[in-house]
């Protein structure tokens, strides 16, 4: 295998962390981010480019901290302006890469950075753009990139320092006396490290009476695990001793050129590495082995960030899930329970039957009370529909309650929770919209189906006139009201208690159909209602759950992940 399958590999891991889902609020998701953006703009900018063209010239990124220099050390390097410099901040919006023109259509093609836009020769380039500047005081084969400030106080500045440096073959670092200890520059010098990216260090402005700063500087990255990296010094230059740009007469600004006397350690140098075709090699095989070591560790690191994710966008659907269940049960619960025999469905029944004479017509037998039944449902349809009405009303009542105490469950579950609370709307209605209309659409073709129900009893019974002088409908109602009443498994004159006057009609509709089958109707009545309710709150709990889904990385996200990075690793170790 050589670098035709490293770059393969490569192209798998690409494409594997680019559509890495890490978008919930848990502990370490910015640092994961963070994390999967750069190994993805690592990839594509720096090691397929640099796998495919293993001879491309050297590209040597300036980068540092805010007003460190590194523009001016470019444009005195160069012996030219070719980057702005000054007291502005943030000074260099747009990169400039400057190299021999020799190379530059090498550069222009998008070889490196191919994100982004290319513009050749001078004027300032617009945010994001690359502009490229050849110059003959660059021997072939070597570039310099002056980057945006790492510690810029615009993000998207910063992003782009960071981009830079990871496509970088070579980091030519710049800080100066003053700052050399400030934590952004160690954070960025630590990842070199990591990376086992090449690195030199420039110490620029060191006063005369400070030569000691050079050595606690190499003590420090000795400490830091990066001894031997060369530490280039830039002494202090008065403002006036600056040389004019261009050998203009003007008075010498901040942008000019440092004089060559400052410099000559950094031209040394540079000059050493850029004129030795083996060491620029070396250089570049160097980083580049660095950074595919450096893959396996960091796409680890990435798959745990995923199932971390996995793993609490399971938890919230199990939030959801957990609280509508309980919700289905509350409402099972209240139709088992009797509790949905009260109130204005028993008064609308005692309206339709009449309660007193119907529990006469119990002692009396069962055919005095069947021709009273009769009576009082085939010769009264209103108070029919009031109590069909009734019944609605108040399974709309129970069901609506159960979704909206289900949804204030999980909304404070949620609220509690660093992944949840991010995805939770600014203010969550108890139920979605229009949830009354298809509740009461629902409970209706319930009823319908209770009905239906009855009438295909009452054929396989051939008991289909006895219950037309009952009425069909007049029946159903009496099913519904015996799901009601049913509790503890009791029928008949038991649940009288419990269920009122219902008791008479099922007694009477016991006697047309007989005892089975009217408990079998009622249990068939019962899954039905069930069935509807848990479908309804099914489509409540989607409102929650359709806020996790696109946030939940898929089921083998973390495993291919991880084939992927191992992938890498033995394609490189067999290279």
């Amino acid at each position: 295998m050589g670098l035709e399958a490293v770059a393969e590999a490569l192209v798998v891991l690409r494409d594997e962390a680019a559509g890495t889902v890490l978008e919930l609020g848990v502990a370490g998701a910015s640092p994961a981010r963070a994390l999967r953006d750069g190994l993805v703009a690592q990839v594509e900018d720096y090691l397929l480019p640099r796998l495919r063209e293993i001879d491309a010239p050297l590209l040597a990124v300036v980068g540092g901290s805010t007003g460190a220099g590194k523009s001016t050390l470019v444009n005195s390097l160069v012996g030219v302006e070719v980057s702005a410099a000054g007291v502005r901040r943030p000074t260099t919006r747009a990169p400039v890469l400057v190299c021999n023109p020799v190379d530059l259509p090498r550069f222009a093609s998008g070889r490196v950075l191919p994100g982004l836009a290319r513009r050749t020769g001078g004027g300032a380039g617009g945010p994001g753009e690359l502009r490229l500047v050849p110059s003959e005081a660059l021997p072939a084969g070597f570039a310099l990139l002056d980057a945006p400030d790492v510690d810029s106080v615009v993000a998207e500045n910063r992003a782009l320092a960071g981009q830079l440096l990871a496509a970088a073959d070579l980091w030519l670092f710049v800080t100066t006396a003053a700052r050399y200890a400030d934590a952004v520059p160690w954070a960025l010098l630590r990842e070199a490290r990591e990376r086992a990216t090449a690195l030199a260090v420039v110490l620029d402005r060191v006063p005369e009476e400070a030569a000691e700063v050079r050595e606690h500087l190499l003590e420090m990255l000795a400490a830091e695990g990066l001894g031997g990296t060369p530490v280039l010094v830039v002494p202090e230059v008065p403002q006036g001793a600056r040389a004019p740009v261009d050998g203009a007469e003007a008075e010498p600004t901040p942008s000019g050129l440092l004089p060559g006397s400052a410099t000559a350690e950094v031209r040394a140098w540079v000059g050493a590495l850029s004129a030795d075709a083996q060491a620029r090699a070396d250089v570049v095989r160097r980083t580049l082995d660095g950074a595919l070591a450096s893959l396996e560790g960091r796409t680890t690191e990435l798959a745990d960030a995923v199932a971390v994710q996995a793993q609490a966008a399971e938890g919230l659907a199990e939030i959801v899930t957990g609280s509508y269940a309980a919700a289905r049960v509350e409402v099972e619960d209240a139709v088992r329970g009797g509790t949905l025999l009260h109130g204005e469905v028993l008064a609308r029944w005692q309206e339709l039957v009449g309660t007193g004479e119907l529990m006469r017509g119990v002692q009396a037998g069962v055919a005095r009370a069947r021709d009273r039944v009769r009576a009082a449902v085939t010769g009264r349809p209103a108070p029919a529909r009031a109590v069909a009405d009734a019944v609605e009303g108040t399974v709309a009542v129970v069901v609506r309650s159960a979704a909206e105490r289900a949804a204030q469950r999980v909304t404070r579950a949620w609220s509690h929770d660093s992944a949840g609370t991010g995805l939770l709307p600014p203010s969550v209605p108890g139920v979605s919209e229009g949830f009354a209309g298809r509740v009461a659409e629902e409970v209706r073709s319930w009823q319908g189906e209770v009905v239906a129900l009855v009438e295909e009893q009452a054929r396989s019974k051939r008991a289909m006139a006895r219950l037309a002088s009952f009425s069909v409908n007049g029946a159903g109602l009496v099913v519904m009201l015996a799901v009601f009443a049913h509790t503890g498994g009791l029928l008949g004159g038991e649940v009288a208690v419990a269920g009122g006057t219902s008791a008479l009609g099922q007694v009477v509709l016991e006697a047309i159909l007989g005892d089975q089958a009217v408990r079998t109707l009622a249990d068939q009545a019962r899954q039905a209602l069930v069935v509807r309710v848990e479908h309804l709150l099914a489509e409540e709990q989607q409102r929650f759950l359709r806020l996790v889904e696109p946030r939940r990385p898929g089921p083998d996200a973390e495993a291919r992940l991880r084939a992927a990075g191992q992938a890498v690793a033995r394609a490189r170790t067999s290279s």
